[in-house]
C-alpha cells in the first residue's frame, strides 16, 4: 500500500513555516523517503537551489 499523497515529479506547495529564513514556495518532489514518527517522508528542490531538502508530509500541500 503505497502512504505517499505525493509522486515524484509533482509541483508541491512547501509551508513556510518549516525552514524559518526559508519562505516557503513552490517546490518540485524527487524522492518518496520512508515515514519518520508515523509520517512519509519527501526530497524536494526548488528550481533555484543546487540541494535538495528532506520534508515530512505535512509540510507539503498541493503545488499549483
Amino acid at each position: 500500500m503505497d502512504v505517499h499523497k505525493f509522486q515524484v515529479g509533482q509541483t508541491v506547495q512547501l509551508s513556510a513555516s518549516h525552514f524559518g529564513r526559508l519562505s516557503g514556495g513552490l517546490c518540485t518532489v524527487t524522492r518518496q523517503l520512508p515515514e519518520h514518527d508515523g509520517e512519509p517522508q519527501y526530497r524536494v528542490k526548488f528550481e533555484h537551489e543546487l540541494h535538495e531538502r528532506v520534508v515530512p508530509e505535512s509540510e507539503l500541500s498541493q503545488g499549483a
